[in-house]
């Protein structure tokens, strides 16, 4: 995830998770809901908490979800290329990485 910047620009669809929590997964990636119309009907998370890009352990196995990816102009970009090859050296166990459940959240103001 070190080519992200911490914060950015990124057009693409992004779903809400209906029961996501954070005490479960390693949270890699998220929206900031300051920059969101929360007005807008489409806005489901009460709580403003938008994963976008997390992973976890499921008994040995290693499972990776991004939202990102959905418009085709995506994969031209390099570093969307680089997060998933990196995702899955990952999952097949080709590298370690922290997945420690990142359960703080804060609204961002």
């Amino acid at each position: 995830m070190q080519q992200w910047p911490h914060a950015f620009t990124f057009r693409d669809e992004i779903y809400q998770m209906k029961s996501f929590s954070r005490d479960k997964v390693h949270v890699l990636m998220s929206l900031n809901a300051s920059k969101l119309d929360l007005a807008n009907p489409k806005v489901h998370r009460a709580d403003h908490d938008f994963a976008v890009t997390w992973a976890k352990m499921y008994g040995k196995g290693r499972v990776y979800y991004s939202t990102l990816g959905h418009p085709e102009e995506n994969w031209d970009d390099p570093r969307l290329q680089k997060m998933y090859f990196e995702a899955i050296r990952w999952a097949m166990g080709l590298v370690d990485a922290d997945v420690t459940p990142s359960p703080t959240f804060t609204s961002p103001k």
